[in-house]
């Protein structure tokens, strides 16, 4: 058993040939034609002089040419780096050279940005343009047609044996710092993010046949992974697709909209989605319902709603659970080093303070600096740590992988630094990153926290909360919010909503408005931002000051 993410694909493949794979709004493509592209674009990198370990970019929105790229790059055992679509040519630069990138597959719409960097990126040599609708930018005289280069390569799956040891190298931002690319073997990823165990059981699955078994028998769902292909959880959500049959839904525009209707045309049984920065505008054009038809969204097939990686705030929830009342709504933990590792199901009135509140699996857990676990109801706060099938370390930076990969007790643990309590229930409550936590006159304060509790008002839509130098107590709790429309809620609007959910010491008392809250493309917050924001200006409003 190889336990390799291109031989789980092909089992596939093998099995149910002719079931659609993926789709967008004008085509599908079937698992053989799948194979077939894949397949021609895997032997071009190889004539090419792509090498197993090579790495390979993908700098692309949610396409089906993306899907395929990636199959293909597994399948010539080279190494897929996901390249973020909103980076300027500084950014592409420090991954093209980062992760030591020898060739890329781009959208067409990226041509100029590609050829800036290029003259700097030597070993960068081979670059395949695919179509996608950009008019007057031709394929650069040192590039490649995607369609071209695929129609001049051979179908065959003639490639050599792969391994579990093969490496899924995912570039991650986080929060704060420079991308880092987290380095999986495949059986790790797939054992933690592709299925190769029981969520419910935790159960190894010890037989590599089992998705693609069970999928040929049962039914296909239509899975749509809404976040862009550079955040893992979409990565994860197509693979499982992949593995077992599924139809998988590639849209590259999220327009809130539009995702109503491609989940009302395409029958689509589960969504992805990354907290508040997708699910506020989402619920908001469900409630408008079809703007080309001026009746509501009737989701028929919508069995469930998974969140995952960002803040998804109880109080947006409740709303859901009355609109969807047929729909499961789940919200998830992880990150890029860690993997899955934990979930909860909504429910009606859950708190309103915090980050998600769930049940981790057995392979994670809540402990101090020294190791030990915290105890449920202590009250204490520890650091989420993931053992058992966890990653390798960080691309080119040993020191960062010292730093976030831990061993206590003879046991190595991933560590990213997320902060959480433990509950008397045994349930976990995060916190936030530990890197972005606020220490006001000693007591330290979460940013999720905060932020949860400020979207509990009608006139928030979004909001980041910071720490900002305060002479007193070091740092004050400040907030960068965006509003519904026009009306800005004073701190005596805030304070009555406020005190429900959070403690007084942790209300904010600085104000910032803005028209659009800066995240990644993949939903997360952009804490940098925000503290360069609140550091431009004075604050749009004060707190009188009073004592904590």
């Amino acid at each position: 058993m190889s336990y390799n993410i291109a031989d789980l694909v092909e089992h596939t493949i093998d099995l149910v040939p002719d079931r659609v794979a993926l789709a967008d709004d004008v085509r599908s493509v079937t698992f053989a034609e799948l194979e077939d592209r894949a397949n021609r674009l895997a032997h071009h990198l190889r004539e090419h002089g792509v090498r197993p370990g090579d790495k390979v970019g993908i700098y692309s929105r949610n396409t089906i040419e993306a899907v395929e790229a990636m199959v293909a790059i597994f399948k010539a055992r080279a190494v897929m780096v996901n390249v973020n679509f909103r980076y300027v040519e500084n950014e592409l630069q420090y991954i093209f050279e980062n992760s030591d990138m020898v060739a890329l597959i781009h959208e067409r719409r990226y041509t100029a940005r590609v050829g800036a960097v290029r003259p700097n990126t030597p070993k960068l040599q081979t670059v395949l343009v695919v179509d996608d609708g950009t008019e007057d930018v031709p394929t650069p005289s040192d590039s490649v047609d995607y369609e071209a280069a695929l129609a001049g390569s051979s179908g065959a799956r003639d490639f050599e044996e792969r391994s579990p040891d093969d490496i899924f190298m995912l570039y991650t931002g986080g929060t704060t710092g420079m991308p880092k690319g987290v380095m999986w073997r495949h059986e790790d990823w797939w054992r933690v993010l592709g299925g190769g165990i029981n969520f419910v059981t935790g159960e190894a699955i010890d037989d590599e046949w089992t998705q693609a078994r069970e999928g040929q028998k049962n039914g296909q769902m239509v899975r749509y992974p809404i976040p862009p292909l550079i955040h893992g959880g979409s990565q994860s959500a197509i693979f499982h697709g992949l593995f077992d049959g599924g139809k998988t839904l590639m849209l590259p525009e999220f327009e809130p909209a539009k995702v109503w209707q491609a989940i009302d045309k395409h029958l689509v049984n589960l969504i992805f989605i990354t907290g508040d920065a997708m699910a506020r505008p989402l619920l908001d054009a469900l409630k408008a319902g079809d703007p080309d038809t001026g009746e509501p969204f009737k989701h028929p097939n919508l069995w469930a709603m998974a969140s995952t990686a960002a803040l998804f705030s109880p109080s947006i929830k409740d709303e859901y659970i009355e609109l969807l009342p047929n729909t499961v709504i789940t919200d998830s933990i992880g990150s890029s080093e860690s993997g899955f590792g934990g979930i909860s199901i909504a429910t009606k009135g859950a708190t309103h303070t915090g980050g998600p509140r769930v049940k981790i699996d057995a392979s994670t857990a809540v402990i101090d600096e020294d190791g030990n676990p915290i105890e449920p109801g202590s009250g204490k706060v520890g650091m989420i740590a993931r053992k058992g099938n966890i990653p390798i370390g960080y691309y080119n930076d040993p020191v960062k992988t010292a730093a976030t990969f831990k061993e206590f007790n003879g046991i190595r643990y991933s560590i990213p630094g997320d902060y959480a309590r433990v509950e008397e229930d045994g349930t976990v409550t995060m916190l936030g990153r530990g890197s972005v936590s606020i220490n006001s006159g000693g007591e330290k304060i979460y940013p999720e926290e905060v932020e949860g509790a400020l979207k509990c008002h009608p006139e928030i839509f979004d909001a980041l909360v910071v720490g900002v130098p305060d002479e007193r107590w070091g740092q004050r709790v400040a907030a960068v919010v965006q509003c519904r429309g026009e009306v800005r809620p004073s701190f005596a609007d805030l304070r009555p909503v406020l005190t429900k959910e959070i403690s007084s010491y942790k209300l904010p008392r600085s104000l910032w408005f803005v028209d659009e809250i800066k995240r990644s493309p993949a939903g997360k917050p952009d804490y940098r931002w925000a503290n360069a924001y609140a550091q431009s200006r004075p604050a749009d409003v004060e707190a009188q000051a009073s004592a904590k």
